[in-house]
């Protein structure tokens, strides 16, 4: 039973007070078809706005089986729409840009009704009212009549308690209100019908009870309820929600009415994207080349461990405690601190339990390991002149190193990874030696005239190179005393001839492989030597007559000068002048030492980072002046040519985002035009119990459809933008298909896009739920 008791409301137009309701108290049966009837301005509407909870009244109460709605929320009044109230309106009141059935659905949606039971029930109270077989259609498509079917189809769906009609026939011809009223008077056996009406006409002809309106107030009820009766039905009401699923594709129907302005927007707001997935997708393709680059140098760029190594930690430590410090202090003093460039000296220690650990190394990490003891390889040749000394030393295009060594197990070695052996083969026993030429068979005359041959010939077949021999001379054939010094012997031919000198060759000649030509400037020419050839000279020379003598000596037995401190802290100009210690003389004589300088080359791009885990591994626990510390060279230099496209990427992108700023205004504005032209729908919603959070999820997903397909659409038209890009930069710098957007940085784009749009939609979708929802209806 519904009952109006003692219910006044009124509206307030600046300071005119009009009353539409007064003290008005009325009861309804639960099986009654009720014709209200007045003239305009009566309060009849105002009625049926307050009985289906559209409108809110003043003071009084609404009592819907026994319940009062006095203390209802706004959740309550929507869920009362929904499950206890079918409107039916003179002006239909159908969504338009949806078809007829979903029309009728839309109610039974959001009661959440599945999806299967509310298409059989929608298509049966289609069938009631004759047209289930127009179901497809929209509702412009329709006559009148035949849209005010469709209203009472929508009205009846859901299974109401009671139907309000607001002036059901008000735009029908005679004939069709015949029809519809009779359909009304149909389902008025067994639901309660509320029909407003200023005709008394069809008041008389098919209700059965007249309740007259005037000002406002009653003035005549033609089948009053007795006061005693009373119901035991309690209320029951489910609550409504409308899914992020149904709001899309309300949303989605709606723009497609609008396709020409939805496409010129999602256009628009791309432009934002556009830039910066071009942006992306260059930064991304340099990075891949700079990362190509990497893993095509890191086996011939080795992590370097010195003895006096650079600590980049202080430096970076040094700076930050500088930014802490007050900057421009007024007080006039003075605040002590350590020399920065000491600090960046580290001493490594480097411990036969170091060396040990490094030769523990797993093998698939590297591809050669090298342990430089600076020791002096005394080699003499004969020459076109006859015979001399040859030193590498003052040759900086020309270097003489040891070779690195292969450990069992590896896959790869960084030799025959990184030069083509073109006569001969990779040296493997201490007699063995491989010259390296440059990538145009180049070598300076003044090394070919050390090495003993002809610099003034045209050209040299390497026929003529391969093989050659040259004489290593142990100390004691090499140095001989002079007052109390050491100095070279100058009789080359004597040395050459030394019964105790080792023979050795040219076993092969390499040249930098095709491939890694960039990296040529990495790979200058000169001699590789074996490990085993190093190990033959320390054997020879660490018990030599000028090692002895050294060993007894403070001096320098060569010059004469004083040696550097063995426990003096390293200074940066001892690094770069090479002042020695007395333990760094005898290891260039060939006493048995630390290595100086080990170079471990690693296997690959993706095994470089797992080897330098294993060398931070021995470092934790230990006292910082035990640590060893590296030089990732690789590391150093992309570090730094990454950080700078990082930059440049992140300056290009903010300027680019300033468009989505401006992309995001205006969706705001688009999203705001659409509130103003859906608002009747806003209202329909409204009535049939969509809650305010519905309303603003419908707009909600207007924004998400919206920002989808400007994000996809970015991302389509700057794919399409890298193909003449690509093209540009390969004329221009040579390299190939640069452009490539990463699938990931698509997606982000595309999420970026739904985010925004979503976030400058937010208020006018605020907007729309706020509205009123009688005010709503009123919209044309």
């Amino acid at each position: 039973m519904l009952e109006i008791k003692q219910i006044s409301k009124s509206y307030k137009t600046g300071d005119f007070v009009q009353s539409a309701l007064k003290d008005f108290s009325l009861k309804f049966r639960k099986n009654e078809f009720v014709a209200i009837l007045g003239p305009s301005g009566s309060g009849k509407t105002t009625l049926l706005n307050i009985i289906g909870g559209l409108d809110r009244y003043d003071s009084g109460d609404l009592i819907i089986n026994n319940k009062s709605t006095k203390e209802f929320k706004e959740v309550e009044w929507d869920s009362y729409r929904n499950n206890c109230i079918g409107f039916v309106f003179q002006s239909y009141n159908l969504i338009s840009h949806i078809s007829i059935l979903q029309n009728v659905e839309m109610a039974m949606t959001l009661s959440g009704v599945s999806k299967s039971k509310k298409r059989k029930k929608a298509l049966k109270v289609l069938e009631k009212v004759g047209l289930k077989d127009h179901s497809h259609k929209r509702p412009n498509q329709l006559s009148g009549g035949q849209m005010q079917r469709v209203a009472i189809a929508r009205a009846l769906a859901n299974d109401p308690d009671i139907i309000l009609a607001d002036e059901p026939t008000g735009a029908l011809d005679s004939e069709t209100s015949v029809q519809i009223m009779d359909l009304i008077k149909e389902i008025a056996k067994d639901k309660l019908v509320i029909m407003v009406t200023h005709n008394p006409e069809l008041a008389n002809t098919y209700a059965n009870r007249i309740v007259s309106m005037k000002d406002g107030e009653i003035v005549k009820d033609t089948n009053p309820i007795n006061k005693d009766d009373k119901s035991d039905e309690k209320l029951k009401i489910k609550k409504t929600a409308m899914g992020f699923i149904t709001a899309l594709n309300l949303s989605f129907n709606n723009i497609r009415t609008k396709k020409g302005r939805t496409s010129l927007t999602a256009f628009a707001a791309s432009i934002g994207i556009i830039g910066i997935a071009l942006i992306l997708s260059l930064s991304n393709g340099f990075q891949i080349e700079i990362d190509d680059f990497e893993r095509q140098t890191v086996t011939g760029m080795p992590i370097m461990i010195q003895r006096a190594s650079m600590n980049m930690n202080a430096m970076m430590n040094h700076t930050h405690d500088e930014d802490e410090r007050e900057a421009f202090p007024k007080r006039k003093v003075l605040f002590p601190t350590e020399n920065v460039m000491l600090q960046m000296i580290h001493q490594n220690n480097i411990t036969d339990e170091y060396i040990e650990y490094l030769k523990n190394i797993d093998p698939k990490l590297i591809s050669g390991i090298n342990f430089e003891r600076n020791t002096a390889i005394n080699m003499v040749t004969d020459t076109p002149d006859g015979y001399s000394v040859v030193s590498f030393d003052s040759l900086r295009t020309f270097s003489f190193s040891e070779m690195p060594r292969k450990l069992e197990g590896q896959k790869n070695f960084v030799i025959a990874d990184w030069y083509d052996v073109l006569i001969g083969k990779i040296p493997e026993a201490k007699e063995e030696m491989l010259l390296v030429v440059n990538k145009t068979n180049s070598i300076d005359k003044e090394v070919l005239r050390t090495l003993g041959f002809d610099p003034d010939k045209d050209e040299i077949k390497f026929e003529d190179i391969l093989n050659k021999e040259f004489k290593i001379v142990p100390n004691n054939d090499f140095y001989s005393e002079f007052m109390g010094h050491f100095v070279p012997n100058q009789d080359f031919e004597e040395m050459f001839n030394s019964k105790d000198a080792l023979t050795v060759r040219i076993a092969g000649i390499a040249r930098t492989r095709e491939d890694k030509e960039s990296f040529d400037t990495f790979t200058n020419s000169g001699i590789f030597y074996t490990n085993e050839l190093t190990n033959w000279v320390m054997d020879v020379n660490s018990d030599s007559n000028i090692v002895r003598a050294q060993e007894e000596s403070e001096v320098n037995i060569l010059t004469g000068q004083a040696f550097r401190d063995e426990d003096a802290a390293v200074t940066m100009m001892d690094m770069f002048t090479g002042s020695m210690t007395k333990t760094d003389m005898l290891g260039f004589l060939g006493k048995d030492v630390t290595p100086s300088t080990i170079n471990i080359f690693p296997n690959d791009f993706e095994t470089k980072e797992k080897l330098r885990t294993y060398l931070d591994a021995f470092n934790k626990g230990r006292d910082e002046e035990d640590k060893i510390m590296y030089t990732d060279q690789a590391e150093m230099i992309f570090n730094l040519s990454s950080g700078i496209m990082n930059g440049v990427t992140a300056v290009l992108i903010a300027f680019s985002a300033i468009s989505l700023v401006v992309s995001s205004i205006m969706i705001a504005i688009i999203t705001y035009i659409s509130v103003l032209e859906r608002t009747k729908e806003i209202g329909i919603l409204r009535a049939l119990g969509a809650r305010k959070k519905d309303v603003k999820r419908v707009f909600t997903a207007e924004t998400f459809i919206i920002g989808f397909a400007s994000g996809v659409l970015g991302i389509v038209i700057a794919k399409l933008l890298t193909i003449p890009a690509n093209i540009i930069i390969e004329n221009v710098s040579g390299l190939a298909n640069v452009a490539k957007l990463n699938p990931l940085h698509a997606l982000a784009l595309i999420i970026i896009s739904i985010i925004l749009t979503v976030i400058s939609g937010a208020i006018p979708s605020s907007i729309a739920s706020r509205k009123d929802p009688v005010e709503a209806l009123r919209t044309e």
